[in-house]
């Protein structure tokens, strides 16, 4: 025998209609906690795509732009992986962090030899065989 749902206070009060889900499951996903579906990870290639920006940018700075390249280059390489795994959307941003990277690297690493063959080329030459300088102006001749 079914109550009356709209009896007067005393009479019993059926029971909450069951869904086909089955007694205490929401037929809809519960919010808060848990509930929201997991975005994108897209860290890895905005991670590459700012390191390569700044190292393309700032090769000049060699020795910082060689740790940012390098850097640029891993994140690029995992990001893309990730796209791959489908676990990443940004793949173009990885990419275009990977070449940058790689481009001020190369920039940052021939500046770097430069400097490096230019502070050694800067030593004092051995002396010409008067045992002066061979530089015009510096010769001194005594009789």
């Amino acid at each position: 025998m079914h109550a009356n749902p709209y009896a007067p206070p005393g009479e019993p009060v059926p029971p909450p209609p069951v869904g086909p889900e089955g007694p205490g499951v929401f037929p809809y996903p519960a919010y808060g906690w848990g509930g929201v579906p997991a975005g994108p990870a897209n860290g890895m290639g905005v991670a590459a795509l700012v390191l390569g920006i700044i190292t393309a940018v700032g090769f000049v700075a060699w020795p910082a732009a060689i740790v940012t390249g390098v850097l640029a280059v891993v994140f690029g390489v995992l990001g893309r992986g990730r796209v791959r795994r489908g676990t990443a959307t940004n793949g173009g941003q990885a990419l275009a962090g990977l070449i940058c990277g790689i481009g001020g690297l190369i920039l940052a690493l021939l500046l770097a030899v430069v400097f490096v063959v230019s502070a050694l080329d800067d030593e004092e030459p051995p002396p010409g065989p008067d045992g002066g300088s061979d530089e015009p102006g510096y010769a001194v001749v005594l009789r």
